[in-house]
């Protein structure tokens, strides 16, 4: 987390060290806000950083403390302390954990061929992960019951999961799609069943400020009132955003893969680095002396390739589900890439 002094600006407590009226300064600080290796602070260091901005509140820093070092302790305790209550925010459900920990969930959404229990296990993980992590960061400053926690947390879980287990039926039952174009059908599932479950979670926790109305500020962030439009635009531009966010991470990889199948050879480059080039040649000309790919694998030859299972796995869009090469087999190719 160290970088050069000169990125400091002169310390201000509880404020953002990033300029919030450029795109760049907003980028940034929300790259400061999920970074992951705040995960590892030790409780130790924690108090280190506690005690230091304390010192500064009081006027009575040590001689020889940077802008850089008063940063991050603030970064330090914004990112492991709850800004309202003072108390420990769990590891899983901090915003920097939030990447590392939500990264697997999101894998099992977009595991292919699952089966309905399957999905929806994933489906109930992903917004039980969501629901813990709004609550753990929520504002606490005004009191908010916690059943309208649990009435958002049971309607985004019963949303989720009825959208993609009914889109998975009906596009299972769809006889007027090939099984090829229902397959590409189901990956893309997750997120209308995602999207839904966000929109229903923000309605459904969020509903009273349409008939009671938001809080308007003027220039200086004095409140002057309340409005029932403003709070219908907010809803609005909320639900819209948990719609848009997302997409990339749940609607890219389908069509990746989708692409990657159309053009396999294309994964002998994205899926096998560890390749040595020298190896590149032997695996294309095995492919081009048997153009005939579609026989069984007793009847193919390899010719001069003594590496057969890597050519079927890396070629063949049919063949994803062999098993990887033998212990023989990978013997075979380095001494043939070291001749």
């Amino acid at each position: 987390m160290q970088e050069s002094a000169e990125c400091y600006p002169v310390f201000q407590y509880d404020k953002c060290r990033f300029d919030q009226s450029t795109f760049v300064g907003r980028f940034r600080h929300f790259l400061d806000v999920i970074d992951p290796r705040t995960l590892f602070v030790s409780e130790k260091r924690l108090q280190e950083c506690l005690d230091l901005l304390d010192r500064f509140n009081h006027g009575t820093l040590p001689t020889g403390v940077t802008n850089a070092q008063l940063w991050q302790a603030q970064k330090i305790k914004q990112a492991i302390l709850h800004p309202d209550t003072g108390d420990k925010i769990l590891m899983p459900f901090r915003m920097s954990g939030y990447i590392p920990f939500g990264t697997p969930v999101v894998i099992g959404l977009l595991l292919p061929n699952q089966t309905l229990l399957s999905s929806i296990f994933w489906q109930w993980l992903n917004q039980s992960h969501n629901a813990c992590v709004n609550y753990s960061n929520r504002n606490a400053t005004k009191p908010t019951p916690v059943s309208t926690f649990c009435v958002g947390y049971v309607g985004a879980v019963t949303s989720a999961v009825s959208i993609a287990v009914g889109l998975k039926v009906l596009v299972q039952r769809a006889d007027k799609f090939g099984p090829a174009t229902r397959v590409l059908l189901q990956r893309f599932i997750p997120f209308p069943a995602v999207a839904g479950a966000n929109v229903c979670n923000v309605l459904l926790m969020r509903h009273s400020e349409l008939s009671e109305g938001i809080s308007v500020l003027d220039g200086s962030g004095k409140a002057v009132g309340t409005s029932k439009l403003a709070a219908r635009h907010a809803l609005l531009d909320t639900a819209l955003t948990r719609v848009v966010l997302p997409m990339p991470i749940l609607l890219l990889p389908p069509v990746i893969m989708a692409m990657l199948e159309r053009h396999p050879h294309l994964i002998l480059f994205l899926l096998l680095p560890p390749v040595p080039p020298q190896c590149v040649p032997c695996l294309i000309q095995a492919e081009l002396n048997h153009p005939d790919s579609r026989g069984s694998p007793s009847s193919r030859s390899t010719g001069d390739c003594c590496f057969p299972s890597t050519v079927w796995c890396v070629w063949e869009p049919s063949a994803w589900r062999c098993p990887w090469p033998s212990a023989s087999s990978l013997r075979c190719l380095r001494s043939m890439c070291h001749d």
